[in-house]
């Protein structure tokens, strides 16, 4: 096992060995499945955004040519890069090809501003950054130059262009302080020999939860995450022929691999993005598309169920809406089968690794009332009081987990791991839930303590 990135704590040793044992992770790298799945299934069509599409071959072709225009452009291996995207085909392409030119990407959310981002720029001593020029009224690009003019990291930008623009820096234009700043669409070599990675490594930071002085950075590695994704897989029965929308933000964990984006790639099939959560978007797209699954949360949820009575969309191909991201009251519960005509799956999960569902053959009252079952079975978990001792089943307390996807540590936050670990490794999730008789956990919330910051899926 190679040494993980400076930084960030690896499983001990003995988990280690159990998890490769299990067959839970398989030493494949996120890029180097990317090229499997394009041979696989070459000319499905992988990506949809609005009238554009791309085959299993097409982005991977596009993968391959982008990673070597950023190794052309001076990133290195092990070298952090910020992602800020939209819902677009971009942040998937520019995500793989970061992760092929073997850079470590930080997915950081569109809305965040100078702020949080000069702080992940910071902490990460990221040395580029992927975001749109504009993007909805703000200015990504002057953002990262006061940034750059700030701090000694930040020396590449690499801005999207909205449709019908062009970039104001042309094909590479270099600041006072340094950062070069080029157009994404720019980024194009021929493609290299690939690299030579480890499956252990770090493959992408995802962000928690908190304030701007308190955000952490979760390492999520190659093993642990195609694991994630390929366990969701199974368990909602994903095939070749679904198609998940991804409504809610890509760069959410939810999103990204429960089993969305990643795991929709992984058997071949199509994942449609959409920028707007909202009702007259989402519903017609379904329609349109013949989308199968989606991720949502319960207030976009409430959205589309009291939108259908004045939106004309075909919903007949919507097989399961998973929800997740807060507690679903048993009324809205009751309202997602007979009016979406799907199933429901309620989820928990953190940024941090712990996912718990309920199977597709629970019973519905498990299925509007719980969120199930922890996803691994070398999932740990424990529910414990106030004292630290584990509380009798029906009892609430604090939920905390340890397993092959649940990370040891937050990157470069000794004091913070300090807090949020126990010392046999059991990661305080900050949410309060309680076991049934039957094992499945219902979550009710989060304790009110600061020094939590665990994230929700979503």
């Amino acid at each position: 096992m190679a040494p993980m990135l400076k930084g960030c704590t690896p499983w001990p040793e003995e988990f280690v060995d159990r998890y490769w044992a299990a067959g839970h992770w398989r030493g494949n790298t996120l890029d180097n499945l990317l090229r499997d799945w394009a041979l696989q299934y070459g000319p499905r069509t992988a990506l949809v955004h609005g009238g554009t599409r791309f085959t299993y071959a097409h982005l991977n072709r596009r993968v391959d040519r982008m990673a070597a225009g950023f190794r052309l452009r001076g990133l290195r291996a092990g070298q952090r890069v910020v992602v800020q995207l939209p819902n677009v085909p971009e942040f998937v392409i520019s995500v793989f090809a970061l992760m092929r030119a073997g850079a470590v990407p930080v997915f950081c959310p569109i809305s965040h501003r100078a702020s949080e981002v000069s702080q992940l720029v910071q902490v990460t001593q990221a040395v580029g950054y992927v975001g749109p020029s504009a993007y909805q009224g703000f200015d990504h690009t002057a953002m990262t130059a006061d940034i750059a003019a700030r701090g000694p990291f930040l020396r590449r930008v690499f801005t999207l262009e909205a449709p019908g623009s062009s970039s104001p820096y042309g094909g590479l234009t270099t600041d006072p302080a340094g950062c070069q700043y080029s157009p994404l669409g720019s980024i194009d070599a021929p493609p290299e020999p690939a690299l030579a990675q480890s499956a252990d490594q770090v493959a992408f930071f995802l962000l928690s939860g908190g304030t701007a002085e308190a955000l952490q950075l979760i390492p999520r590695t190659h093993n642990d995450y195609a694991y994630q994704a390929r366990a969701a897989n199974e368990l909602v029965s994903l095939t070749e022929n679904d198609v998940y929308l991804a409504a809610l933000p890509a760069e959410c964990n939810f999103t990204f691999g429960c089993p969305g984006i990643v795991g929709t790639l992984s058997v071949g099939g199509t994942v449609v993005l959409v920028e707007d959560p909202r009702p007259a978007e989402c519903l017609a797209v379904i329609g349109r598309e013949r989308v199968t699954i989606t991720s949502v949360v319960p207030a976009v949820a409430r959205l589309w169920l009291e939108a259908l009575p004045t939106v004309q969309a075909d919903l007949s191909s919507l097989r399961l809406v998973q929800i997740g991201g807060a507690p679903l009251d048993r009324a809205t519960a009751e309202r997602v089968g007979p009016e979406l005509g799907c199933r429901l799956q309620q989820v928990f999960g953190t940024a941090e690794g712990l996912l718990t569902l309920p199977r597709p053959a629970d019973p519905d009252e498990t299925v509007l009332t719980t969120q199930g079952r922890p996803l691994s079975p070398d999932d740990e978990i424990r529910i414990v009081g106030v004292d630290g001792e584990d509380v009798p089943d029906g009892e609430p307390g604090e939920l905390l987990a340890r397993g092959p996807y649940t990370l040891r540590g937050y990157y470069r936050a000794p004091d913070h791991n300090a807090r949020s670990f126990t010392a046999d490794g059991y990661f305080r999730t900050g949410a309060l839930a309680r076991r049934t008789r039957d094992g499945n956990l219902v979550v009710t919330g989060r304790l009110n303590d600061p020094r939590s910051r665990s994230t929700s899926t979503t």
